[in-house]
């Protein structure tokens, strides 16, 4: 598995737990220890800099989400959709030296792992609609 794909699953899993628990690590750690392989310096700060960078947007950008997402509450999404959005929103809005097609692409395929098929469509569409009211290509 590439670096950064890697490293998405990580961020997934650390905004989710954040989503559930409101309760962020002071010490990550803990956290990489119980990874069943060694995690090098790259995948940890690409991870840290997803998670970082959405919670520190994560109001503006569930603003956008909420806005593109028609007919849906943010809170009432599932919890994994809901975070997949947010890293990729996140990624779209903030990181420019990541093509768009290529956030989506990631974030598309973490959805279809851990909510389905279905969410995978509800991703791409969403995220699709974002990309195009910010103009990245």
């Amino acid at each position: 598995m590439r670096r950064r794909t890697k490293a998405r699953e990580y961020a997934l899993q650390l905004l989710y737990r954040f989503d559930i628990t409101r309760e962020f690590p002071d010490d990550w750690e803990p956290f990489w220890l119980k990874q069943e392989e060694e995690i090098n310096r790259e995948i940890k700060d690409f991870t840290q800099a997803i998670v970082f960078g959405t919670l520190k947007h994560l109001d503006e950008i569930d603003k956008k989400i909420s806005l593109f997402a028609a007919n849906w509450q943010l809170k009432r999404m599932a919890v994994v959709d809901r975070n997949v959005l947010r890293m990729g929103a996140f990624e779209l809005f903030y990181l420019e030296d990541i093509p768009a097609k290529v956030s989506i692409n990631e974030a598309v395929d973490l959805a279809k792992k851990y909510a389905g098929e279905e969410a995978g469509k509800f991703v791409n569409g969403i995220l699709d609609r974002i990309r195009k009211d910010c103009a990245k290509n």
